[in-house]
């Protein structure tokens, strides 16, 4: 499907900070503003961002995978 252009460190990095900022949205201040943690972690689950992508950006270490 798509390729990966996330890197291990930076997917967990996102997939923490995705969890962390959804939560306020069921703790904390309670704004509809903590739903956008939905953001980084989807794209931390995913290990793609469209704007790398767009912009040429990979920082996974991996190899592509020839087809």
């Amino acid at each position: 499907m798509f390729q990966r252009n996330i890197g291990s460190t930076e997917r967990v990095i996102r997939i923490v900070a995705g969890l962390g900022i959804t939560a306020l949205a069921f703790v904390g201040p309670q704004t509809p503003w903590a739903l956008l943690g939905l953001v980084p972690l989807a794209t931390g689950l995913m290990g793609w961002c469209p704007p790398y992508a767009l912009f040429g950006i990979n920082t996974c270490k991996v190899p592509a995978k020839q087809d």
